[in-house]
């Protein structure tokens, strides 16, 4: 099978060609159909983070494909159905977080892309603990970006628990944040998007932000707080500054939510305006297999639109410039 592997964290990706996976007994094995391309594939190329996957590894947590062997002990009816392969490729089961619906905070998970390998090849064994079916109404194309986008950013609108007629603003509208507009959306924000392209403001205005803030040209936490500021702001960017301005957009009793992992960032938090303000600072995390498959279920239901541009796997390092000079309106999706 072709995969893109990565062989050191200062190199470009290798296409190669590597022996189809078997399926352990308590795996699947999965012809990807497609796969989408998320920042945190490029961090896990790079070594960005304090805990580094090992190459050689096969990035990617956003594949769709179809089931076309399983291994011993699991049930024959997976055979033809087609599945998501998430970030969280198992958790252990047993732990309080996974007995109380956050099995993503499970200290023992394994990750695809990352500690296991992924998806950015034509074949990957998955965990049938793991794994998501995709509802007839959702395509592939689709169901790649909302494997993670979709459902990191619908967790992040449930863990602000947004209210009707709140006002949420979205730092970085890419493809997390042309998402986490139309989620805050359905649960009634108003949504303020917060970006420094102009092609991703419009792309928010099209798909329903009443509010449009162009950091580059504007101060955005003026700008924001000029509007009685943010109730909530989702912060999806990869780099420091938009998490120290969100937090200073915030209205009293506002929530930041981060969500974007930017290489060893961090930002101060003035403990004084945080007390008297009320404010909170939230970490989430993805989403879990019940949450994605309710991502799923509001996209069949033709609640949410997905934006995306496909591409090539052998075109993998290309795709990684792109997403890192802000040329992607939205999701790439590796095509096979």
């Amino acid at each position: 099978m072709k995969a893109a592997v990565v062989t050191g964290f200062d190199r470009p990706l290798q296409i190669e060609e590597l022996p189809v996976p078997t399926p352990a007994p308590d795996q699947l094995l999965v012809r990807i159909v497609a796969s989408g391309l998320c920042h945190t594939d490029i961090h896990a190329a790079h070594g960005d983070w304090p805990v580094k996957p090992t190459p050689p590894f096969i990035p990617g947590h956003e594949g769709v494909g179809v089931v076309e062997a399983v291994g011993d002990g699991v049930a024959a009816d997976w055979l033809g159905k087609r599945v998501a392969i998430p970030w969280l490729a198992a958790a252990c089961g047993r732990c309080r977080y996974c007995l109380t619906g956050w099995e993503t905070l499970c200290e023992r998970q394994l990750n695809s892309g990352y500690s296991v390998n992924g998806a950015y090849a034509e074949y990957a064994a998955a965990y049938e603990r793991g794994v998501v079916e995709v509802p007839d109404g959702v395509s592939s194309l689709d169901a790649a970006p909302l494997t993670c986008a979709g459902v990191t950013t619908y967790k992040a609108i449930k863990v602000a628990q947004v209210r009707p007629a709140e006002r949420v603003a979205v730092f970085g509208v890419g493809g997390l944040g042309h998402l986490a507009v139309q989620y805050a959306r359905i649960v009634g924000g108003l949504v303020t998007a917060v970006d420094v392209e102009p092609a991703k403001l419009e792309l928010a205005r099209e798909l329903g932000a009443d509010h449009l803030v162009n950091a580059r040209t504007t101060d955005p936490v003026a700008e924001i707080q000029s509007v009685g500021g943010a109730d909530v702001a989702v912060v999806l960017a990869a780099t420091e500054k938009p998490f120290e301005q969100a937090l200073r957009s915030l209205a009293r009793g506002g929530r930041l939510v981060c969500v974007g992992l930017p290489a060893g960032g961090s930002i101060p938090v003035p403990i004084f305006d945080t007390v008297l303000g009320g404010r909170s600072v939230i970490g989430s995390i993805v989403g879990t297999r019940q949450d994605l498959a309710e991502v799923f279920a509001l996209h069949a239901a033709g609640r949410t639109r997905v934006i995306s541009r496909t591409r090539k796997l052998d075109e993998v390092n290309a795709c990684f410039e792109e997403i890192l000079a802000g040329r992607v309106p939205a999701r790439l999706v590796f095509e096979f």
